[in-house]
């Protein structure tokens, strides 16, 4: 008597049969709902992504909306307790552009002026804070950031823009 073989089914994979379209699943009226999402016909909603003409391009957190004095203190706060060195900067532009050059990874605008030296040696965020506002009093149509710095590693591990300028929205 012959013996019998039995494929295992846990070894084998059912070829790929391509991604299946949802375009027959909803009429195109029902796609994009009146919240601005847009389903694909599945449970999956996407939002529509930033818009990419016209928009400055700020640094990091510069996304949210403006930063209370609580809540500047607490970011300081927390580039403290990592061991940073908070650091202000300042810039009238305040964003990356293009203006001395088209080579690729060069932007105008990446480096800002510092305000006075790091603060080494801080631990009370309130400090950072009335630096804060001695800068808006001196600058006051500029925008200012607040930068961590590790001593160790030699970077710049956090950075927040902590004051927009009135009418720079």
């Amino acid at each position: 008597m012959a013996p019998t073989v039995m494929a295992s089914s846990a070894t084998s994979v059912a070829p790929f049969q391509g991604l299946k379209s949802s375009a027959g699943i909803l009429p195109v009226s029902r796609r994009v709902s009146s919240t601005g999402f847009v389903s694909n016909g599945g449970r999956i909603r996407c939002m529509q992504v930033w818009p990419a003409e016209g928009n400055k391009k700020f640094e990091a957190l510069s996304y949210l909306p403006p930063l209370t004095s609580e809540q500047v203190l607490k970011q300081v706060d927390y580039l403290i307790r990592n061991n940073w060195i908070p650091c202000l900067e300042f810039s009238k532009v305040g964003f990356v552009y293009r203006e001395n050059s088209r080579d690729p990874c060069y932007y105008d605008g990446r480096y800002w002026t510092m305000w006075k030296l790091p603060m080494f040696g801080c631990t009370d965020s309130t400090q950072v804070l009335a630096e804060l506002e001695e800068c808006k009093k001196a600058y006051p149509d500029c925008f200012i950031r607040i930068i961590g710095f590790d001593n160790i590693k030699q970077v710049q591990c956090v950075l927040f823009i902590a004051y927009k300028p009135p009418g720079s929205e």
